[in-house]
């Protein structure tokens, strides 16, 4: 895939800086200039694979500005306004020519579209000028976002959906057909240069992580587990950084420790594990981590062995997940592929639900399992994996802990990982040990 290299405005690895023991957080508008270069180079390489892969030779992404549609909100500048109706339209015209951008709206999409809708008249102009366009193109496959499995690809509203088929002679509306796997790949997709700026941003997401299972936030006795969580969402804020979910920390216990405590207390004690779930969305790109900390009692210099145990157990499951990643499976087959050599390795009850991730959360590339599924997910799991696809590598193990007397404890590690020719390897790393407080 060819890209276009470096970023605008930086010296090369200036992107993962580390200034005061902390990776820099870019200034909003050097994050704009570099996410416009990013937009050109994906429409310039990843929309064409993906428009001819689908077999679609226009697609019309319509949404409004107080409803835009998810793969819309990548196609276009970080620093635009968006009023009112929006028509994007990409027409295929050959290896040669390229794919032809056209945007019929208001909003300044800089130089990245054509744009010959002047934008002084009444939206009827602008149905009236995509007929129009769509008459002089004669496509012979038009894709609209009404996708049935991959919410993502399903942006197109029922209101916008009855004026397309008022706006088009009908022969064109017989036309019409889900994009979805147009927009599966073009949102799965990531490009050289965001793989690059994927490594310092789950820096950035593993340096919070880090911050969190620390003195600067924890005070054994005092802090609470709600304390922690909103310990994170406000310094993801004083960045400048969005949280991508509703950040979670768990207080893990023995049965023993909850006796004693009850079953309300939520303060971070001595012996405490604590597990989070937490990710940030940065240059348009998602995180997300389980990782855990470890609460040190009065002469202890580790967590328990038992704990430990667990989580080298958790990843050898990771390794596993990681070699069973071949192009052109689908995410059902990997699943199979994981779990059966996971047990063969003898790893203690491996449970893989791992999703893609990228531009968006849990969608859309090859969903590989379930918390509750570990068999069969229809539709998502029958996605196919391709080179440049981003996951998180979510799974757990379980087993029993000597020093809880026995107790089961389900052990569950989340890192990001990214899939390319030279295969499945971690973003930024993972967690072999406890973070010790």
């Amino acid at each position: 895939m060819r890209t276009v290299g470096g970023y605008p405005n930086l010296k090369h690895g200036e992107l993962g800086k580390v200034v005061d023991g902390f990776p820099e957080i870019l200034p909003v508008r050097e994050r704009a200039e570099i996410l416009d270069r990013v937009l050109a180079d994906r429409l310039e390489n990843v929309l064409p694979t993906a428009m001819r892969e689908s077999g679609l030779d226009m697609w019309l992404i319509i949404c409004q500005e107080d409803d835009l549609d998810p793969v819309y909100e990548t196609m276009i500048p970080m620093d635009t306004w968006c009023p009112i109706l929006q028509i994007l339209i990409f027409y295929d015209s050959g290896p040669e020519e390229g794919i032809e951008r056209i945007n019929l709206s208001f909003t300044d999409t800089k130089e990245l579209y054509d744009r010959p809708w002047p934008g002084r008249s009444h939206h009827s102009a602008q149905w009236e000028m995509l007929r129009a366009l769509v008459e002089e193109r004669d496509p012979q496959r038009i894709g609209i976002n009404t996708g049935s499995i991959q919410w993502a690809a399903g942006g197109l509203t029922h209101n916008l959906y009855m004026q397309l088929v008022d706006a088009l002679p009908q022969r064109y509306v017989d036309r019409l057909e889900s994009a979805e796997p147009c927009a599966t790949r073009w949102l799965a997709t990531l490009t050289d240069v965001e793989i690059s700026q994927y490594d310092d941003i789950v820096k950035v997401a593993h340096a919070l992580i880090a911050e969190c299972y620390s003195r600067t936030a924890i005070t054994p006795g005092v802090t609470t587990i709600e304390d922690l969580r909103w310990h994170y969402w406000q310094r993801c804020a004083d960045l400048g950084l969005s949280v991508a979910f509703n950040p979670v920390f768990l207080l893990v216990r023995s049965e023993e420790a909850v006796r004693m405590y009850g079953e309300d207390d939520d303060v971070i004690r001595p012996g405490d594990l604590i597990r989070c779930d937490v990710g940030i969305r940065y240059l348009r790109l998602i995180t997300d981590h389980q990782e855990w900390g470890y609460v040190l009692r009065t002469g202890e210099t580790d967590a328990p062995e038992g704990v430990r145990g667990l989580m080298a157990e958790a990843n050898r499951l990771q390794d596993v997940y990681m070699a069973e990643f071949n192009r052109g499976l689908t995410g059902d087959q990997l699943l199979s592929n994981m779990l059966t050599r996971a047990r063969k390795d003898g790893i203690p009850t491996p449970r893989v639900y791992s999703h893609s991730l990228g531009h968006l959360l849990h969608e859309p590339g090859p969903l590989i399992g379930l918390p509750w599924e570990q068999e069969r997910n229809e539709g998502r799991g029958d996605v196919v994996l391709e080179y440049n696809y981003a996951f998180t590598a979510e799974l757990s193990v379980e087993g029993p802990v000597p020093e809880w007397g026995g107790q089961r404890l389900r052990f569950a590690l989340e890192e990001d990982v990214v899939f390319t020719e030279e295969g499945c390897r971690l973003i930024d790393g993972r967690q072999t040990s406890f973070y010790l407080i």
